[in-house]
Parts: structure tokens; sequence; C-alpha cells
């Protein structure tokens, strides 16, 4: 199992990681296109091997697709990140060029592969990849709602006061502030839904915690999260490589599922070998569904300053 890792910043060397060390891979590439960059972030992570006890390979490349060659899974972390007070839309000019150049050719070299997409506004660049590649749409995954029902998994917990094992929980929509849905209706501790543990007036607060959970971090370490993205990243990747068919909200593309055409955005699937295996139908409460509509239309005004 070869996993190429395109960018080597600190989203994506996290994800390199995450990846190493769950031993899964044979092999992870990371390519990034400053001079010598990923090559020193690979052997910085192979020099951890012997101390963490993984024997997955990691090689560096500047730029070079070539080494690329053949990976089963691609995933995109390069572009900008954001800055305090940025919305990750606001990243859209120059990270849909980005996009648009490093998956075409991750396409050339490896027409097989299973795209994952990480860089922001992250719905509209993996829309992006599905107009401007050949790549079948169950192979081309957007990342972003894993992340965010982890974040809603850790507030879930606080306001609970609970260990994070017990509560389960799922974030689906776009993957932005105003664009997550929390599904209070379906989150639960133990099965019991948390409603039965802390007041309406709590559980909205966790909502919005939720849905400004990157905004949070971007203020108080003055860029985007890294470690979380990278987990929610390698959760993905594990998922495909070993046939898991596990459930996690991604963004894919809809054709009629919840209501919704024409664009990308998270709605829980079943990961397996074969990439997205199957959407998955949750009944959503009626504020959900209006909220989830309300979240397409501002994926599509976002897709809409695409230019392809």
């Amino acid at each position: 199992m070869k996993v190429t890792v395109v960018g080597a910043g600190a989203v994506g060397a996290s994800c390199a990681e995450y990846i190493a060390i769950k031993n899964f891979a044979s092999e992870v590439v990371i390519l990034d296109i400053k001079e010598g960059y990923a090559e020193g972030k690979a052997m910085d992570l192979m020099q951890c091997a012997s101390l963490n006890a993984f024997d997955t390979k990691i090689t560096g490349s500047t730029n070079d697709y070539s080494k690329t060659a053949n990976s089963d899974i691609c995933v995109i972390t390069s572009g900008i990140p954001r800055k305090p007070g940025m919305t990750r839309e606001e990243l859209i000019g120059i990270n849909a060029g980005i996009v648009k150049t490093v998956s075409a050719s991750l396409v050339e070299h490896s027409p097989n592969t299973i795209i994952i997409v990480v860089s922001n506004p992250m719905d509209t660049m993996t829309y992006l990849v599905h107009q401007t590649t050949d790549i079948p749409k169950h192979k081309i995954i957007g990342m972003g709602g894993a992340l965010d029902s982890a974040r809603f998994k850790y507030r879930l917990a606080e306001a609970l006061g609970a260990p994070i094992s017990d509560v389960d929980g799922m974030v689906i929509g776009g993957h932005s502030d105003k664009g997550m849905v929390p599904l209070t209706s379906h989150a639960t501790r133990n099965s019991i839904n948390v409603s039965e543990f802390i007041s309406e007036e709590r559980l909205n607060q966790v909502k919005e915690d939720t849905k400004v959970g990157g905004a949070t971090l971007t203020k108080l370490l003055g860029t985007s999260a890294w470690y979380a993205p990278g987990a929610a990243v390698s959760g993905l990747v594990q998922a495909i490589a070993c046939d898991q068919k596990k459930m996690f909200p991604c963004s894919t593309l809809l054709e009629g599922e919840y209501g919704l055409s024409g664009l990308c955005i998270g709605v829980p699937v079943i990961l397996g070998r074969n990439g997205i295996e199957k959407i998955i139908d949750v009944p959503l409460s009626n504020a959900e569904k209006a909220h989830l509509a309300e979240s397409a239309e501002g994926v599509k005004k976002t897709n809409g300053l695409l230019e392809f």
C-alpha cells in the first residue's frame, strides 16, 4: 500500500506521521515545492521509526511527481493555510490553482488512485477535483467532516464531563464556520441521547463551539491546526487501505441524496477499499434539514467563484 501526501507543512507532515505510526502502509511519499523540505521531513520521521516501532518507509521529494507513481491513495494538503480572522472561503483564489495542478499531476502518475482533499475551502476544492479530472466519483473524498466530528465529540465530552470514549456524534454539511451541521439529535453518551444529560442551552453552546473549532485554534496558534487534521486524514486512509467499511462524514458529490445535487458536501459514507462505497441516509430533524439546505447554498456560492 503506497500513500502520497502532497504538502510537507504541518498538516501534511502530521498526516504522514500518523499513517506511518499505524503501520498499515508499506510506503508514504511526501511531496513539496520547497527545495529539500519534504526530504527533511521524511528523514526526520524515519528517524522516529525505531523509537515508535513502525516499518513504513517514508521518502520525500521536491516536486517530482514520478516518485508518487502507482500510489493507491493520494492526500492533497497543499495550499496556503488560514490566518487569524480569515475564513476558509477566502483561500479559494490561490488554493484552486494549486489543487487543480496537483490533482492533474497525481492522476498522470497514478490513474487509479483515490484522492483525499484537505486543502481549503475543502468542499469546493473537492468539487474542483471532480470537475477537472476523470477519476470516478467514489474515489474523490473531502476530509472535513471527520475532523469536524472529532471536534464535536471533544466539545460534547467537555460538556458532559465524560471520557471521550463514552461519546459519539457526527457533523455533516459544509466544512465552514457557518456551514457545519452538528447532529445533536443523534449525539449520544453510551447510546443515550446527550439531551438526557445536559440542557438545551448547553448543547447549543457545544454546537456553536464546534462550528468555530478551526477559527478558535487559528486565533490561538496564529495558523491552522495540524494534529487533529492529520489524525482525521489517517483515519480515512486506514479505513480505505484496510477495507474497514467504517462510517465517516466526508465531502462527496451528491446526485439527489439528501435532496441535493451538483455539489460536494459532508454526509455520512462507508469507506472501504474502493473509496466511498455507500452514502448513508440519516434521518434529520427539521432544524437539521433546514441547516443542511442553508449550508449547501453557501457551498454552491463558493463553487461559483471557481474558474475552470
